[in-house]
């Protein structure tokens, strides 16, 4: 039996008006707020007929009913409508990026807070990754009497530097060889390519500067590593405690248990990396992980220049603001991949 148009009308009443109040929905409650210009006796019908298609539940009798994993799917994909933000809610955003930060995890720990503090809900951002990264170049430049700033940049962008001590006897032309000798041996190469014959062979020409090579090699080493590194932030975990779904101590206690382990938010970020689209809705039962059942998650991927480099999402009730939570997460990554550019570019 396939959903009519007034079937699939007194559904999204009831998930709305469950999620606006947490409370089982009965069929005067959809009459009167609603307007669907059918009696209560014909919504009754409805009711039982979705509740029979599994669409919603009745938690106790002479209750009203209750959306089901399924109903949220089916809302969710078929009957959601699209929204866009208010001004004053992508002023909240936007005012949040205002300040002007040196590092990528100031910007994610920006995001986190708010994420979760617009949403009121438990949000977490996994940092940049590139595990095909390669070296970009490296630069030995002279900072001051006895001392060199060396920059290692990949082709993602990521910038790292370092103050290195030298010795009295060498000059900027001694470090415009090791610049020019360590490019032209390492240009262009990933991690897993540096092996200890190239090693070898740059330390043979450097035999001179080897202290140097060494601290800039190692330096070299560590970003490469660094592109290939998965952090999760997580912010917000107190929100839980704001939704009426959670009131049960020991429900909470193995949530917060879960939000604890960062292999298990690593496996509900990566959820998405399958998505055909930007934006993947897990419902309920729908979660891989047991603790989750009783919870949606939003992810959404963010980007540079087209690739994807890393995740955002949020965790809350079944009974999350799915138009809204979803309006939030595209605004905020399509504004952080905006970032990301910007921050990596220069």
């Amino acid at each position: 039996m396939t959903l009519d148009e007034r079937k699939k009308k007194v559904l999204q009443a009831i998930i709305r008006d469950y999620i606006n109040t947490a409370e089982p929905v009965g069929s005067r409650t959809i009459a009167k707020k609603y307007e669907l210009g059918v009696s209560p006796a014909t919504i009754r019908n409805e009711m039982a007929d979705l509740e029979e298609l599994g669409y919603i539940e009745q938690p106790h009798t002479s209750a009203g009913r209750v959306p089901s994993d399924k109903g949220y799917r089916y809302y969710v994909d078929c009957l959601m409508d699209k929204k866009t933000l208010s001004e004053h809610e992508e002023g909240i955003i936007l005012s949040g990026y205002k300040a002007k930060v040196k590092d990528i995890g100031t910007v994610l720990r920006q995001t986190n807070s708010i994420l979760s503090g617009i949403t009121n809900y438990t949000s977490m951002v996994m940092g940049p990754q590139f595990t095909k990264s390669n070296l970009r170049h490296v630069q030995l430049v002279p900072f001051d009497s006895n001392k060199a700033l060396v920059l290692v940049v990949t082709d993602c962008g990521l910038v790292q530097n370092k103050i290195l001590d030298l010795p009295q006897s060498v000059n900027e032309v001694d470090l415009q060889k090791i610049t020019q000798v360590m490019n032209a041996k390492l240009q262009g190469i990933s991690l897993d390519q540096i092996k200890l014959t190239l090693i070898k062979e740059i330390y043979y020409e450097l035999s001179n500067h080897k202290h140097i090579f060494e601290a800039a090699m190692e330096m070299v080493q560590e970003t490469l590593y660094l592109n290939q590194e998965e952090k999760v932030y997580l912010a917000g975990t107190l929100n839980i405690f704001n939704q009426p779904e959670f009131r049960d101590l020991s429900r909470v206690r193995t949530l917060l248990s879960l939000l604890e382990q960062d292999k298990v938010l690593k496996e509900i970020l990566n959820e998405n990396n399958n998505a055909e689209t930007g934006i993947s809705v897990t419902i309920g039962s729908e979660n891989r992980v047991d603790g989750l059942r009783d919870c949606s998650t939003i992810t959404a991927t963010y980007q540079i220049d087209g690739r994807t480099v890393g995740s955002v999402g949020i965790i809350g009730p079944t009974r999350m603001d799915y138009e809204k939570a979803v309006c939030i997460i595209e605004f905020m990554t399509t504004h952080l991949s905006k970032i990301m550019k910007d921050f990596y570019g220069n």
